[in-house]
């Protein structure tokens, strides 16, 4: 990618990793929390709902100032995590990650429940009395039911990831191949003189990228479907 120059390469280049690191993060936590809510019936299952689905309706920077009070070195998460095995989250790329997992997490439990809702209870019953257990069941007859919905899920989280701007820019700041991801690198794009045409290319790489994932995660949902006899529709 030679029109592109080492700055705006290494801003794609950590766009991929940190929102792919949030997929892989966010996805086995999403799965749980989406069988939870779909099949578990516990005293405050709502509270846990909303819980889930907040970064959705709160002001992305908020997200971003919550984890800095948490996971800051001097927050009780943080502190914690850097005396006892000096990790350190905020102002980095794991922070970034941290960031972007949190805001994308309620597209991957939407999307995985759904998936769920979907699944016939009665296979998992049916395989209950032919002595298969919880695990037994998850695995063998949930999971790959379900599966079009986690693809869905971790694609669309993925895609994302790619845009997020507030929680990232606070918790994890504006650093030039540590944080700077693409919509970072966009926004001082503007604020440069002259960074008209940087922030153009940047645009159009994060739209192309943007609809892309939209589009396979739309491909693939349908395919998984079609290959597990649910419809190609």
């Amino acid at each position: 990618m030679g029109w592109l120059s080492l700055e705006e390469w290494q801003a794609v280049r950590l766009s991929l990793s940190v929102a792919l690191r949030a997929v892989l993060f966010g996805l086995p936590p999403g799965i749980l929390v989406a069988w939870l809510l779909a099949r578990g019936r516990f005293p405050g299952r709502g509270v846990l709902d909303a819980l889930v689905h907040l970064p959705l309706v709160m002001p992305p920077v908020v997200i971003g100032w919550l984890l800095l009070v948490t996971f800051g070195v001097r927050g009780p998460v943080g502190a914690w995590l850097n005396d006892w095995f000096g990790i350190r989250l905020v102002f980095t790329t794991g922070g970034a990650a941290l960031a972007t997992a949190v805001m994308s997490f309620p597209l991957i439990v939407r999307s995985v429940r759904l998936s769920l809702d979907a699944v016939d209870p009665g296979l998992e019953e049916a395989a209950r009395t032919l002595g298969a257990g919880p695990v037994d069941r998850f695995l063998t007859i949930t999971l790959p039911l379900m599966a079009p919905g986690v693809l869905s899920g971790a694609i669309i989280a993925f895609a994302a990831g790619l845009g997020e701007f507030g929680a990232v820019i606070t918790f994890a700041s504006n650093i030039p191949g540590e944080t700077q991801t693409l919509p970072l690198a966009i926004y001082a794009a503007t604020q440069t003189p002259g960074g008209e045409a940087m922030a153009a290319r940047l645009a159009a790489i994060s739209f192309a990228m943007a609809v892309a994932g939209l589009v396979l995660a739309d491909f693939a949902g349908r395919r998984l479907r079609a290959l597990l006899g649910r419809g190609g529709r």
